[in-house]
């Protein structure tokens, strides 16, 4: 049996995603971040923006675009996603008719006031295509319904709208909640990041940090990725910039020392049959070992070099215990 197979038994395993979803909205930018992805290999996804991209009376033809650009040879590995208008927009079934049947590797809802809101676009993509869905949590109902929302099958990823967040309590939030440090300290905008982390993990799905509207300075966009995984408990993070790519994806990679130590601890479990261990004075069974092979398929999808050691763990099956 593979190893996620072992460890995995009697628990869900959660889904990994590149850390870094980079969203593009002109042709250029589009062009520019695809040729960026074959560079860099998919240690990132793209994101085709057509609820801001599209000029106003060119939604049309912007779908069109991204659809071209889906099916393009260039799009070799298959990690581009699409974000279309919001339900109620209507372009939005017109979107999805155009760009789902170039196989996306996801849609991107935004503005989704309610579960019922995300049953009924999951109702209307499914008649063209059966493609993961990306939720936009950035509405007073969403938030409300973030569990339920994360707990649908074909949702694998929530990701917070920090702008129109706060923007919808109308003053009561102030404007510097949107950037740092009040982003991470202004508890309405706390809570919202912690709740959508928890229905995340509760299922098994991926959660998303928001932007950072800051593009200039990388040690702001490395700092805000940091505290995202590092305090609430994110995976992944939007990027707005090429030049936010790297510095967030370096943030989110697992450090070589921790890589190291997973595959001490993970190669001594494998000799155990995966019965329990003692390394350096410390206890590790098959909860610790689930939390270190996941640390070496993070590394592993953030295109960090492994040792020979962890290549070995993460490519052989073996036998169970």
């Amino acid at each position: 049996m593979h190893p996620s197979e072992v460890l995995f038994q009697d628990q869900r395993q959660p889904l990994l995603l590149p850390a870094c979803d980079h969203y593009a909205g002109s042709e250029k930018l589009m062009r520019k971040s695809m040729a960026l992805q074959q560079e860099l290999g998919p240690v990132f996804d793209i994101t085709f923006d057509c609820e801001d991209g599209a000029a106003a009376g060119q939604e049309t033809a912007h779908a069109e675009l991204v659809a071209s650009l889906l099916r393009d040879p260039g799009n070799r590995h298959g990690r581009i996603g699409a974000r279309v208008h919001h339900l109620g927009h209507p372009h939005f079934e017109r979107d999805l008719a155009l760009i789902a049947p170039a196989r996306p590797a996801y849609i991107v809802l935004p503005k989704a006031g309610s579960v019922a809101d995300v049953q009924r676009a999951l109702e209307l993509l499914g008649r063209h295509a059966a493609l993961p869905l990306h939720v936009l949590i950035e509405t007073h109902g969403a938030l409300r319904d973030v569990f339920a929302i994360a707990a649908l099958p074909q949702v694998e990823c929530l990701s917070f709208g920090i702008m129109d967040f706060v923007s919808s309590h109308y003053g009561a939030v102030p404007a510097n909640a949107m950037r740092s440090p009040g982003q991470f300290s202004h508890p309405l905008v706390v809570r919202a990041k912690l709740e959508i982390a928890a229905a995340c993990h509760a299922y098994g799905k991926v959660a998303s940090h928001n932007v950072t509207t800051e593009i200039k300075d990388s040690a702001i966009v490395a700092n805000d990725a940091h505290r995202a995984a590092a305090e609430f408990g994110y995976t992944r993070m939007w990027s707005i910039h090429p030049d936010q790519i790297k510095p967030i994806v370096k943030a989110f990679t697992p450090r070589l020392s921790e890589v190291n130590e997973a595959t001490a601890i993970l190669s001594e479990a494998q000799a155990a049959a995966w019965g329990p261990i003692a390394q350096h004075g410390r206890l590790h069974d098959r909860a610790s070992y689930r939390y270190y092979w996941t640390v070496l398929q993070r590394a592993k999808l953030s295109g960090l070099p492994l040792p020979e050691a962890a290549n070995t763990l993460i490519h052989h099956a073996w036998d169970s215990a």
